[in-house]
């Protein structure tokens, strides 16, 4: 068990603190790798040697050196590599560290649905689920021809490399990426679109809100819906033109949330992210004679103007978006 996959309990519009955090983790290993907007794979490899204790061990110290310092809990997957470190993380609690330990790769993988494993989409998993391979177990067992034969030569020799344990993921170390991120988490797992949709509108309006205060602009929207079974859908859409309009976020976030085509899916949150951050200053925008969108504009002025004067709470985020 030499990777951890960390997630730190980051309150909303915090992320500011993940910089810290990851400093928090270089104090162990210069082999860091930033997840935003909360989390991150860290090589334990030399630190196991230099420190005399292991993975898990280590991360325990971590977490309450999170704590002591920074006020912020953690939940830690450990496993020999990233994709079983962040797969082990989905199972992991606050104070327990959830380790695949090296030799019991299969045994950790052998009765998870084929939908848990990185990489593999709803389609796949489809194709797989009706030929009786539900399960990795089940594929890592299946004839390599078999899987070649239902989803390519190429992939089927990864998917049966990883439903067997074989991880060959390494840790790439970085920065934290320039983004901004928020998420909408339901008090209950959520099955009403109409809900799903409010969720995102307060969202967009927020990250809309937040880049303007900042004077920039995003590139590229991502759209992260997370199920009541711990996995996740993520999706990204190049903008039109890079913008901080919370009525232009908002209405690429919704078209990504329709894409999905999710029927009765129950939602534990929503989350979006503005990626490819610049300089609003620098920013091109297209002129246009819609009365509509320039009120619009004109109104988000006055509310930020708002929020700045009064705090974030003077204005509702979202509420302007169309």
């Amino acid at each position: 068990m030499t990777i951890l996959c960390v997630r730190f309990q980051l309150p909303p519009m915090y992320e500011a603190a993940l910089p810290q955090l990851l400093g928090l983790l270089e104090e162990f290993t210069p082999v860091v790798e930033a997840l935003p907007p909360d989390g991150a794979l860290a090589d334990l490899r030399g630190a196991e040697r230099y420190f005399g204790r292991d993975a898990v061990e280590l991360a325990s110290v971590i977490r309450v050196r999170a704590l002591a310092l920074y006020g912020v809990d953690c939940v830690t997957g450990a496993g020999p590599g990233p994709m079983l470190a962040r797969m082990a993380l989905r199972d992991a609690r606050p104070g327990l560290t959830r380790a695949v330990p090296e030799g019991g790769e299969r045994e950790f993988l052998a009765k998870k649905p084929v939908a848990a494993l990185p990489g593999v989409g709803t389609a796949t998993a489809r194709t797989l689920c009706e030929y009786g391979l539900d399960t990795l177990g089940r594929v890592a067992a299946a004839p390599l021809s078999t899987l070649q034969r239902l989803v390519g030569a190429k992939a089927g020799r990864e998917l049966r490399e990883k439903a067997g344990g074989v991880d060959r993921g390494r840790v790439v170390p970085n920065g934290v990426s320039r983004s901004l991120a928020t998420e909408r988490p339901f008090t209950r797992d959520e099955l009403d679109p109409g809900r799903h949709r409010r969720a995102l509108l307060s969202a967009a309006g927020e990250l809309g809100s937040r880049l303007r205060a900042v004077d920039k602009v995003c590139r590229t929207l991502t759209l992260t819906v997370r199920y009541a079974d711990r996995s996740a859908t993520t999706r990204s859409r190049t903008l039109k033109e890079p913008t901080a309009h919370s009525a232009a976020l908002t209405r690429t976030a919704y078209d990504m949330y329709e894409a999905l085509g999710l029927q009765r899916a129950r939602v534990r949150s929503v989350a979006l992210r503005a990626e490819g951050l610049a300089s609003a200053e620098q920013a091109s925008h297209q002129l246009t004679f819609d009365p509509v969108d320039e009120k619009v504009r004109r109104i988000e002025e006055v509310a930020d103007r708002a929020r700045a004067k009064f705090g974030p709470r003077a204005v509702m985020p979202g509420s302007l978006a169309a």
